[in-house]
């Protein structure tokens, strides 16, 4: 089942890896042709295969614990939303909230308010879009990849990490941050623009890092954690545009968050 609610237009891959070559001024010009080269090359190799369009995986999951249902909700970009995704328990939310509901033997209630595209400053407008009233228990996040792409620079881009990590804790959420991936990992991406790419992540993830933690999230490295199997095995990690993961990407990267999730239920309750 697939939805169309909570979507929105967003720029495509090509553009966005794009956008960081025309504002790579320091690079001379043959190698920024090269770049642009490349950068159009990514653009065919990954198209837009999925739009925006993902499955719908808010619902209860294991109904059949006792106990009020633990509300878990997720916010970012299209890896928080599980574009990709064929079947809605194959989406991170789903794989996160069955894996937490089995460990803590309690139905778990999902809601995405991730949003394909998003960038650290969609955060905020994801956050109002909530119920009037809702509260979660506690909350996923998982940006930065689209801020790496338009050259936001990290420092600017945890500001409304940290913003919304402050919202959801005055409403007593406990949250955890999945740090920008690896984009060094993305096969269609030709090099030197690949190395490029994950350089830039790597540097977006380590300011998420800190600022999370200071912030009194749980920051959690998705690079660290995922990065070396997507590297690996891309044809298994990878759904078929070769950019966001598969079924088995989405449930190595569930698998990497679900113990911080509890961890933060716990240190919560």
């Amino acid at each position: 089942m697939v939805s169309n609610r909570r979507m929105r237009r967003s720029r495509s891959t090509g553009i966005l890896i794009g956008a960081i070559l025309l504002g790579a001024g320091s690079l001379v010009l043959g190698a920024r042709a090269l770049l642009m080269r490349q950068a159009a090359i990514a653009r065919a190799r990954i198209g837009k295969p999925f739009g925006e369009d993902f499955p719908d995986a808010d619902r209860v999951w294991v109904r059949s614990f006792d106990g009020e249902p633990i509300r878990l909700l997720l916010l970012g970009d299209s890896l928080a939303a599980g574009l990709g995704a064929e079947r809605r328990k194959e989406t991170l939310g789903g794989r996160i909230a069955k894996g937490v509901a089995r460990e803590l033997r309690r139905p778990v209630q999902l809601r995405t308010a991730a949003i394909v595209g998003s960038e650290s400053h969609a955060l905020a407008e994801q956050l109002d879009g909530l119920p009037r009233g809702y509260r979660a228990d506690a909350a996923v996040i998982v940006i930065g990849g689209n801020d790496v792409t338009h050259l936001i620079p990290p420092e600017n881009a945890v500001r409304h990490l940290v913003a919304a990590i402050h919202r959801l804790q005055e409403a007593g959420t406990a949250v955890v941050v999945g740090t920008c991936p690896d984009l060094g990992t993305l096969r269609p991406v030709p090099q030197p623009l690949r190395t490029f790419l994950s350089r830039m992540s790597g540097r977006m993830a380590a300011v998420q890092t800190r600022a999370a933690r200071r912030a009194g999230a749980i920051p959690v490295s998705l690079r660290r954690a995922v990065g070396s199997a997507f590297r690996a095995d891309p044809g298994m990690m990878f759904s078929f545009d070769q950019f966001h993961p598969s079924a088995a990407g989405y449930r190595r990267t569930a698998e990497a968050l679900i113990p911080a999730v509890i961890e933060a239920l716990v240190e919560n309750a």
